[in-house]
């Protein structure tokens, strides 16, 4: 009987492909590494928005929509009803897709949903510092913790005043690499 095989990846260009990737040394596997799906948010309550202070690296401290990563078996909307529960004990009526953005810097697709709470009880998770329902004039913009953040907030209020309810994207020209006053962010601030 053979000893079995242990796993030894390279990267290389495999037969088909167009670029780099870990490749098994032993049968030709090309082992994917596809972008992260966030799913998450934007949650009125009342004519205010919910609004979690985060506990957790990356930008602690700094005020965020619930969202996260989609887990594996998972439908998105499942994926941002249950990160509004993790982070602020929240229970959430999706209405519709409101955007999906892509920030290609660390691979993320971000999938953000319009969402009513169902039950106005909302409580600090273990991620969150903090849970407020937020008036939109009293937002405090300057400690929102993503690019992504800004502009989810912002193409909500567009979807409230009465935009197409069609899914926004990006705004022009942004990758999510800077803050909207023009502050870089570093990998790990993401």
């Amino acid at each position: 009987m053979s000893e079995p095989l242990t796993p030894a990846f390279s990267r290389r260009v495999a037969p088909g492909e167009d670029r780099e990737r870990a490749v098994c040394d032993h049968c030709g596997f090309v082992s994917y590494e596809n972008p992260k799906i966030v799913v998450g948010s934007v949650v009125r309550h009342e004519g205010r928005i919910l609004l979690c202070r985060r506990a957790i690296e990356p930008r602690s401290g700094f005020w965020t929509i619930p969202a996260g990563y989609l887990e594996l078996n998972e439908t998105p909307e499942e994926g941002a009803r249950r990160e509004a529960r993790e982070e602020a004990n929240a229970v959430l009526a999706l209405d519709r897709l409101l955007a999906v953005y892509a920030v290609p810097r660390i691979s993320q697709v971000q999938l953000i949903y319009r969402a009513r709470l169902a039950n106005p009880a909302i409580a600090a998770g273990p991620e969150s510092l903090d849970v407020r329902l937020f008036a939109p004039d009293e937002i405090p913009w300057d400690e929102l913790a993503f690019p992504s953040v800004h502009w989810a907030l912002a193409h909500d209020a567009a979807a409230e005043a009465g935009a197409p309810p069609v899914p926004f994207t990006n705004p022009e020209g942004e990758s999510g690499a800077r803050m909207p006053d023009g502050t870089p962010l570093a990998h790990e601030d993401m």
